[in-house]
């Protein structure tokens, strides 16, 4: 029987098409094979590459670009200014806007605030939340988060860090880093490392000893490699052993690679760069941001000058640097990509959502301190409070534009004064003083907040309108604090002075005088002094809170959310209760400061010198009360193989609805080292209903007992006897059970 032509012909096509699929199968190259492992995908497209290609890889095409290989459809590389919200968009080789009309992001709060919460799976859904926008942005590096330590209180940037404990920052960082790169976008941790201060961040050349860089200065960025798995690595503009950090021997290579196995890209910060053969040898992989003829100033348009570019080049060439010492960077470039661009699995992401904005505002409710309520004004009695007074400028100012690289062009934002009528509206009667001029610009990059915060009237104008005012209201609640604009809250320079700025206290003194329930609300990244706590019923530690934060502080004040934040960092009365301050370890001399303070950061110092703290760190009031009970460890004895359980009782006692931290500090009385009187090593937040009671446990293993002996080059648990205190602050332990390690 013959078969008919057309049937012959759909037949041929068919076996030539599956012909094709099987012989496209078979030559298909292994780094487009999403199923083949990532390591086999690298050493494919490496070998498929020109040394001209690699090299391209290894600097900025772009203000915020760099190459991939387009014959091999390998994609390149975006990055986007974290942490706290996805930069707007710049022209290619300027730092101009774009002009852009859709890339107004929703802007998350500071980092401090997500510190504050004490809350991991806030710190998760944070990092997954502004990952999803970074995504939907097409930028595969998120430039953040940053978890240098605080130091001291003047520096500009402790606003995008996470506190002044080691444990804490590097407890909230790891889930921030997965929630980032579960979408597909790697999380750059910066600045790597020891990038405490704003004032000659560029030259500074930092001293300190091998255990305080150990146990103060990189567990958090130990914890966000080894157990966030971060897929980038930062490095800091300073010095360290006289070596800029971005190409630093020690940190890079010896600490970074060797000890912690890191397998990700290392960045430069944006002009961290400054030497090719340190940048070739040193552990960096990627660099942007070098004055664009790579030695003084800018030329438009000159990447090929950086210093991993031509002259990198030129000394492959010329045989002065084996190619595989390229390859390495390439291979680490190459990882990134396929974890990122190169993923077919990832989620697509969202940006600018209600969703989003929603998230953003849980994080700022649960990251806002209660620090004093003497007489109880909050939260606000709707039922007797007919006329509220709301006074000062950070009450109307927005935030979101300014501080330096991490600001913002926002969807929407809502001040603290518009939050507050928001939510009063038809309630109680609010109104508006000024109180004081600050930062009255609203502009940084090109971006602008579209505020006229112009004032001619004179600070004693001022200050006579808002008491005469104060004195006929139920409530005055002033809004002030620190802002973004250079010299406080922001990159490029440091405070000068740990007082409120613009003649705040002043301010807060007269209101106290003609108004007895004034409640202060301070906002900031910061610390700052309090001359007038004692004349102050109400106090409440807020920060640069984002898209909903005027929302979120209202909720607050309104008790329609329970505070529950605590303090990151400690405050203090005045700036020689610091360490860095007492020991004029700050900010150095000769481009050189020495970190005299040794491992006695923040808590650790207030305790070593016996200081009593304005407000101690780990420290948060909330509109009930909590009771300790039933503390009980599994065992007394301990092998340094054992773990100990211990477990306790945690009782809401009040009437409210409410979340406590419980904070589980190491006491280790007798040591061959100096060691301080507590160490943060566990923290849990509780949420509890009025009357219930949920038990809590803490795991305390070998890391938790040891302290790092630079002589040994080792972290050491020594036998003997030690204690676990239980605390609701540093300063507030309640609790406290001895075990032995044997």
């Amino acid at each position: 029987m013959s078969i008919p032509i057309k049937y012959l012909t759909v037949i041929t096509v068919f076996i030539f098409c599956c012909y094709s699929s099987l012989y496209a199968q078979s030559t298909k190259p292994i780094y487009l094979d999403a199923n083949k492992p990532i390591e086999e995908r690298i050493e494919d497209a490496l070998s498929r590459m020109t040394v001209e290609e690699k090299i391209a890889m290894c600097h900025a095409q772009s203000k915020f670009s760099s190459p991939g290989v387009p014959r091999l459809g390998i994609p390149e590389n975006w990055m986007t200014d974290g942490p706290h919200g996805i930069r707007t968009e710049v022209l290619w080789d300027e730092w101009k806007q774009a002009g852009w009309t859709n890339d107004s992001c929703i802007a998350f709060p500071a980092l401090t605030c997500l510190a504050a919460s004490w809350n991991k799976e806030i710190a998760a859904l944070y990092g997954k939340s502004v990952g999803e926008e970074a995504r939907y942005r097409k930028k595969n590096v998120l430039l953040g988060p940053g978890v240098n330590i605080y130091r001291t209180p003047l520096n500009g940037r402790n606003f995008e860090y996470m506190g002044e404990d080691p444990y804490l920052a590097g407890q909230m960082v790891v889930p921030y880093v997965k929630g980032v790169q579960s979408n597909g976008v790697a999380a750059c941790v910066k600045h790597y490392a020891l990038n405490n201060q704003e004032t000659s961040r560029m030259e500074i050349n930092v001293k300190v000893s091998d255990r305080a860089l150990y146990e103060i200065y990189l567990p958090a960025y130990k914890a966000a490699v080894t157990e966030g798995n971060a897929w980038a690595i930062m490095g800091a503009y300073g010095k360290y052993r006289q070596q800029h950090a971005c190409h630093n021997q020690y940190l890079l290579q010896d600490i970074l690679r060797d000890e912690w196995h890191f397998d990700g890209v290392v960045i430069s910060d944006w002009g961290g760069v400054h030497n090719t053969e340190q940048a070739i040898y040193n552990g960096l992989d990627m660099e942007f941001g070098t004055w664009t003829n790579g030695m003084t100033g800018g030329k438009s348009s000159a990447y090929n000058d950086y210093y991993l570019a031509r002259p990198f080049y030129e000394k492959i060439k010329n045989g002065e640097v084996e190619e595989e010492v390229l390859n390495e960077k390439v291979r680490n470039i190459l990882r990134l990509v396929f974890r990122t661009n190169m993923d077919t699995d990832r989620p697509w992401g969202s940006f600018g959502t209600p969703e989003h904005a929603a998230i953003s505002r849980k994080i700022a409710e649960e990251g806002i301190v209660l620090l004093k309520n003497e007489k109880d004004l909050l939260p606000i009695d709707l039922d007797k409070t007919k006329k509220i007074l709301v006074v000062g400028e950070n009450a109307i100012k927005m935030m979101c534009v300014g501080g330096g690289s991490s600001s913002l062009k926002v969807k929407y934002e809502v001040p603290p004064f518009e939050g507050l009528k928001n939510r009063l509206e038809n309630e109680v009667e609010v109104s508006y003083a000024r109180g004081y001029v600050g930062h009255v610009d609203g502009n940084f990059d090109g971006v602008s907040s579209s505020q006229d915060l112009a004032e001619d009237r004179s600070e004693k104008e001022l200050i006579d309108e808002a008491c005469t005012m104060a004195g006929s209201v139920d409530i005055v609640i002033f809004i002030g604090g620190l802002n973004k604009s250079r010299g406080q809250d922001c990159e490029g320079a440091d405070r000068k002075s740990l007082d409120l700025p613009y003649a705040q206290n002043r301010l807060i003194e007269a209101l106290a005088k003609v108004n007895s329930n004034l409640v202060v609300v301070n906002i900031s990244g910061n610390a700052v002094s309090m001359p007038w706590l004692d004349e102050v019923p109400t106090v409440m530690q807020s920060w640069y809170n984002g898209t909903e934060a005027g929302n979120a502080l209202a909720a607050i004040l309104t008790g329609d959310v329970n505070p529950s934040g605590k303090l990151p960092f400690t405050f203090n009365n005045n700036l020689n209760d610091y360490g860095a301050h007492f020991l004029n370890a700050y900010p150095g001399n000769d481009n050189e400061v020495e970190y005299k303070e040794d491992i006695y950061v923040g808590y650790r110092w207030n305790d070593k010198e016996n200081i009593k703290p304005l407000f101690a760190f780990g420290y948060g009031l909330s509109y009930t009360t909590f009771e300790y009970s039933n503390l009980m460890a599994n065992k007394t004895n301990l092998s340094k193989e054992d773990s100990l359980t211990i477990s306790l009782d945690i009782t809401n006692s009040g009437k409210v609805d409410g979340a406590e931290i419980v904070q589980l500090y190491i006491h280790d009385p007798e040591s061959n080292l100096p060691r301080p009187e507590k160490e943060l090593k566990g923290f849990e937040k509780v949420f509890l209903k009025s009357g219930e009671t949920k038990t809590v446990q803490f795991t305390i293993d070998n890391a938790a007992q040891s302290y790092f002996d630079p002589e040994k080059h080792e972290w050491i648990a020594e036998p003997g006897r030690f204690e676990a205190w239980i605390g609701a602050a540093s300063d507030d332990v309640r609790a406290k059970i001895k075990f032995d390690l044997d």
